[in-house]
């Protein structure tokens, strides 16, 4: 099984000591590991390897876990399937036969399968959670700026985090607590606030007793019905404990999907330019013609899929179109983020599928990114609107895992751990 679940499987040992001691760790293979090959799933980088550390991994040495190796991935971060990877697709260890989630799907399968205790993904629009409903595991996506970016391969700088994956809310929160805090290569990055200096994995407690979850009802239309039931018999499961549920709505959900493509692209158009086969990636060849050597070097390192929204990115930017496309989809941004605000005011956390849909069958989905895009629609108004998020284990329909997403309020991570520990 491993060996479609690491596209490098390559010990790097940590701290002698340390509150991951004695713990294996799968790292999403776009964080910058030094000494060891980070390929991003692509050909583009097969060969690379970083001459430094994220500081998220880092900190697991100082932690003293024990990485036991690079996860697949989709190409760059892009897809929901783990099929776009230059290195091939990962199979759902929780459901043989199909695909386990993306991107992070490399890591959310390792814990899955049990080759390693924790993993680490990126959530850009659902990475994290998306890999950890499909193979029925946990996995948390952080308030934007909570966890350091430096060292991760740049896809969409404004909506990206790194988050871990566990086989408990309680595992998950551990590795939470050695990534989380502010660092100094980041600017991006804040403290969580003053009052919450209890550890992640502490919150664990499983009380919801008196817990007030709000149901957008936007996020159940169109969902496949045995996620729907699945959904609300979770729901229930939390109200025999103590929780309560009301409806709430979010309008500007209908517009999330095209908002965050648009956004995302742009900025993976911007932060892609770099790997050109001179500053990074392999090289094309000089045959005396920059612009065609610049060409070639890309035609041949990137995947379909990749250039699909480098294209469109690109022209979502150009002249003539950057306040029709992209400063429509940051309107569209700052209305999603305020509908949040407003929902969270009158609910603790906000309950949903994770994903509308179960796992796919490995290459059902390939000829239709269309159907792939439109199977984010629960998870991307999470990351427009910077809110942490958790999904964890539902229940099954068809004998297919389902997840349960909860969204808190900014720096809210410990009562979406207090509240999913309830169920995992």
């Amino acid at each position: 099984m491993s060996e479609d679940i690491f596209i490098t499987e390559e010990r790097i040992e940590g701290a002698d000591d340390g509150p991951l001691a004695g713990r294996t760790v799968a790292v999403k293979d776009n964080i910058s590991t030094e000494g060891v090959r980070t390929t991003c799933g692509s050909k583009m980088l097969e060969d690379y390897v970083p001459p430094y550390d994220a500081t998220v991994v880092s900190r697991l040495k100082e932690a003293g876990a024990t990485i036991v190796g690079k996860a697949n991935m989709d190409e760059f971060g892009m897809g929901t399937t783990t099929e776009t990877s230059y290195f091939g697709a990962t199979d759902n260890p929780a459901a043989p036969g199909h695909v386990p989630g993306g991107s992070s799907g490399g890591s959310a399968a390792a814990v899955a399968a049990g080759e390693a205790d924790l993993a680490l993904g990126s959530d850009t629009g659902g990475s994290v959670r998306c890999p950890a409903a499909f193979c029925g595991v946990v996995g948390i996506k952080p308030t934007y700026g909570l966890v350091s970016r430096y060292g991760l391969v740049a896809y969409g700088n404004s909506l990206e985090q790194i988050g871990p994956f566990g086989e408990t809310v309680e595992d998950a929160a551990e590795l939470l607590d050695v990534i989380a805090g502010s660092d100094e290569r980041d600017a991006t990055t804040r403290e969580a606030p003053l009052e919450d200096s209890e550890r992640y994995a502490d919150a664990a407690t499983g009380d919801v007793d008196g817990l007030s979850i709000g149901v957008p009802t936007e996020l159940l239309e169109g969902a496949d019905e045995g996620v729907v039931e699945t959904f609300w018999d979770a729901i229930a499961d939390l109200e025999d404990r103590g929780a309560e549920y009301h409806e709430v709505s979010l309008p500007s959900v209908e517009h999330a999907v095209e908002a965050y493509y648009v956004i995302a692209m742009s900025e993976a158009s911007s932060n892609l330019a770099r790997f050109d086969g001179v500053r990074y990636g392999q090289s094309g060849g000089y045959d005396g013609n920059w612009n065609e050597t610049f060409a070639k070097a890309r035609e041949e390192g990137f995947g379909d899929e990749v250039k699909r929204r480098i294209l469109l990115g690109t022209y979502a930017l150009s002249a003539g179109y950057h306040d029709k496309y992209y400063k429509k989809a940051q309107d569209a941004r700052a209305w999603v983020k305020q509908d949040f605000d407003d929902a969270l005011a009158e609910a603790d956390v906000l309950a949903s599928p994770t994903m509308p849909v179960p796992p796919f069958e490995l290459g059902e989905s390939l000829e239709d990114p269309l159907q792939l895009y439109l199977a984010d629609a629960n998870t991307v108004p999470v990351n427009l609107a910077d809110l942490p998020a958790i999904s964890v284990p539902a229940g099954e329909t068809d004998g297919l895992p389902v997840g349960l997403q909860l969204i808190g309020p900014a720096f809210g991570e410990r009562r979406l751990i207090r509240a999913a520990s309830a169920l995992a």
